[in-house]
């Protein structure tokens, strides 16, 4: 009836377009909020809704060290956020956030008239705090403009029942528990301890500035990556603070002069502080998973916030990098040197080929069923890369095959410290660069350990009764039947007139003499105090493994020289503390493994540590004192394979076991020289130099000032001999230097 009377059919007709436009909006909006646009969360689903969580990995001194993740995300509790990072939000993102009911009208109608009707791309958006949580929690999929205006909708639909569901301090604590700092790091104490190493409660006023700035484009006012873009950015947050009077103008102006200072930390899996030792972390994660699920609790290390409390010590950590770093640096510039232009690496084609063609490149191309000139062809191929050493990292034009080669010739290591009286790993290194050299020379190498077996053999003896103050000959034999063996000693002294003790012969590394002392004590008898001690690989059955031809891990061994503190019992290496959920709840607490009776007696036990006490003070560990001056309580032990390709030393005290390997991931390559990869050379320094740092903190004196306890009257009797008898006149006079005497090897009938 209205419209009739209006006589303008223009006016008519547009009065009629208007009311059917509206209508047509309202028909939109209901059939989103029916649902026929896709499903809307409910208020039953958002009150309920759960984040994925990373799971953190802390030192035993409660350093986050790392992150298991999908999403890298740490989710905090609102008394967590410092007040003054909620007013840098509030202010820059949305300033009426506390009067609006989820929608803010007033904005929504700034943007229609300024940017749709003015096209004034400066008049900002639209969306509140409230709609953007929605959008965090329910992200975009498409684009086009019609979804753009569904998605819009829907946000504020949501928007409106989260604020119907949620205290204004919730809204903004799950906002900033969601949002995203790009480089998939969600979440502003991801944030913070990404770009400023440090939890969100201690961020400063400019730095929760700076993080809040991002918000507006992730990566143009990434600070790391856009310095000036992101300190104007900031700025403008600390204006708008001051302008909302939720920040004073001298305050403002003070802060405004400061540059934007980061403290940046990726949480990347090849970098950071002990990455063999998280990824060992995760591995054992990982099975503990499996082994809940077996008992009925489903458990993700990547999504569910776990907290994994591990036993490294954080600055010990850092001290045995820093030292393997310094060490290894030196003595990758030594060995090249060693070899010049003769190196391996350099004129052994068959060597290269070898390595090359057992390349995962090499396999790779392979498997695409290339034959062998193709594969080289393209291997060889030349383009910029990047190849690392101990100088840097250098972009070049090389090849594939120019890698191999250039990554074949570096050395590497493993080393481990743990206590011996639990288990617990202290530090952990497993090689020299996790990012391209992945193999992990603690958990996962076995290597000949050589002389640091000869404790084993020294143990067993003592054990059959064997005294300490028995002499053996020095004198080279060959064993007709091991197919003529001969071992020889490794010095230069002619030793055939020479008779030593035990305790000489162990802390000057004897070959010769131990492989007598096996002899005597029966291969079988060492066999069993191996294993009793904590030894779990199978070693081989022969007179050689006196001599460490037997192959072992580097935590095995270092379980194996725990027993010397630990009242006789062989100990294993554990990582793990205990586990605790997202709310802090205990899951799981872990308990050291330790062999219930000991392998050998109190006595043995006592007279092994003064014999490898003489090992440091005296024999071929002895630059422990003499270059490093290092006064600790130590005993320990050297080991060299042969053609010197692996190196080892092995320190024992009081309350700490440190095992060290150098040597190279290629078998086939050793040291040129014994002077230069003995284990006292390439191993020892790493522990000395890492111990030397220990020494100057004093928080560490309950390890560094520990003492050994004063061995029983007895046990001094028993070590009181002469540690060198030189043969008589007579047996000087019939024996021939220049010829080995020859014989059989005497095994005993068990051993075959």
């Amino acid at each position: 009836m209205l419209l009739k009377n209006i006589k303008s059919p223009i006016l008519r007709y547009g009065i009629l377009a208007i009311a059917l436009g509206i209508a047509l909006i309202i028909l939109f909006v209901l059939s989103i909020y029916l649902g026929a646009w896709g499903k809307i969360a409910k208020k039953e689903e958002l009150s309920d809704f759960q984040y994925q969580r990373a799971s953190e990995v802390y030192t035993i001194d409660s350093v986050l060290i790392g992150k298991f993740f999908l999403y890298d995300r740490q989710p905090i509790a609102f008394e967590s956020i410092p007040k003054h990072l909620l007013d840098a939000l509030v202010a820059i993102e949305d300033e009426r956030f506390y009067e609006h009911s989820g929608i803010d009208y007033k904005s929504l109608g700034r943007v229609a008239i300024k940017t749709v009707l003015m096209q004034d791309q400066s008049a900002g958006g639209g969306s509140t705090l409230t709609q953007q949580l929605a959008k965090n929690l329910y992200p975009r999929r498409n684009r086009n403009v019609s979804n753009i205006a569904v998605d819009k909708i829907k946000e504020m639909i949501i928007a409106s029942r989260l604020e119907a569901i949620f205290t204004k301090e919730e809204i903004l604590t799950h906002y900033l528990n969601t949002v995203s700092f790009g480089d998939n790091t969600f979440g502003i104490e991801s944030a913070s301890q990404k770009f400023f190493n440090k939890g969100a409660k201690d961020l400063m006023v400019e730095e929760a500035a700076t993080l809040v700035g991002m918000l507006k484009a992730t990566y143009g006012y990434n600070p790391r990556i856009f310095p000036e873009r992101s300190l104007s950015r900031r700025n403008l947050v600390l204006l708008s603070m001051a302008n909302n009077q939720l920040l004073s103008k001298e305050i403002k102006d003070s802060l405004i002069d400061i540059p934007i200072k980061l403290d940046y930390r990726e949480f990347d899996n090849n970098d950071g502080l002990a990455p063999y030792f998280r990824e060992e972390v995760r591995k054992k994660m990982q099975k503990w998973s499996l082994d809940q699920r077996e008992e009925g609790n489903e458990y993700n290390i990547y999504t569910d916030g776990l907290k994994i409390y591990t036993t490294l010590d954080y600055n010990m950590q850092f001290w045995a990098e820093a030292a393997m770093r310094e060490h290894m640096a030196s003595l990758q510039d030594q060995f090249e040197k060693s070899y010049g232009k003769n190196a391996p690496w350099l004129t052994n084609n068959k060597l290269i080929e070898k390595v090359v063609r057992g390349s995962s490149v090499y396999k790779k191309l392979k498997a695409q069923n290339l034959d062998d000139a193709k594969i080289m062809d393209s291997l060889k191929e030349k383009r910029s890369m990047v190849l690392t050493d101990w100088k840097g990292d250098k972009t070049i034009e090389a090849s594939s095959y120019d890698s191999i080669v250039h990554y074949m010739k570096l050395l590497n290591t493993g080393s481990l410290a743990i206590d011996p009286h639990t288990g617990a790993v202290k530090t952990w290194i497993g090689g020299v660069d996790f990012e391209h050299f992945k193999y992990d020379h603690v958990a996962q190498s076995k290597r000949q350990v050589g002389s640091t077996f000869k404790p084993i053999v020294y143990t067993a003896a003592l054990e059959t009764g064997i005294t300490p103050c028995t002499y053996w000959s020095a004198e080279e034999v060959e064993y007709e039947n091991l197919k003529n063996w001969s071992p020889g000693n490794s010095g230069d002294d002619d030793e055939t007139y020479l008779n030593y003790s035990m305790e000489q012969a162990l802390s000057n590394s004897v070959n010769t003499v131990t492989v007598k002392v096996l002899e005597k004590t029966g291969l079988d008898n060492v066999m069993t105090m191996a294993k009793n001690m904590g030894v779990f690989t199978k070693l081989p059955k022969e007179p050689s493994i006196a001599l460490g031809t037997g192959e072992l891990y580097l935590n095995e061994l270092a379980g194996v020289y725990s027993s010397y503190v630990n009242d006789g019992k062989a100990i294993l290496p554990y990582l793990i503390e205990q586990i605790t959920d997202k709310k802090d709840s205990l899951l799981t607490k872990f308990e050291p493994k330790r062999a219930k009776t000991p392998a050998f007696s109190e006595e043995t036990r006592q007279i092994m540590i003064e014999m490898m006490k003489s090992t440091i003070n005296m024999g071929t560990a002895s630059r422990i004192r003499t270059t490093y001056k290092l006064k600790n309580d130590i005993a320990g032990k050297t080991g060299t394979t042969q053609n010197n390709k692996d190196a080892w030393f092995v320190a024992v005290t009081p309350k700490l076991v440190h095992v060290t390997w150098v040597g190279l991931e290629n078998h086939e390559i050793g040291f040129r020289s014994t002077a230069l990869g003995q284990g006292a050379n390439a191993a020892l320094p790493i522990f000395a130099k890492f111990m030397q740092e220990l020494n100057r903190h004093p928080s560490y004196d309950t390890i560094t000032k520990a003492r050994f306890e004063e061995p029983d009257d007895r046990i001094v009797r028993l070590l009181d001999c002469d540690p060198v008898k030189r043969d008589g006149f007579f047996k000087r006079l019939f024996k021939n230097p220049d010829k080995k005497k020859k014989r059989e090897f005497q095994r005993k009938d068990s051993e075959g």
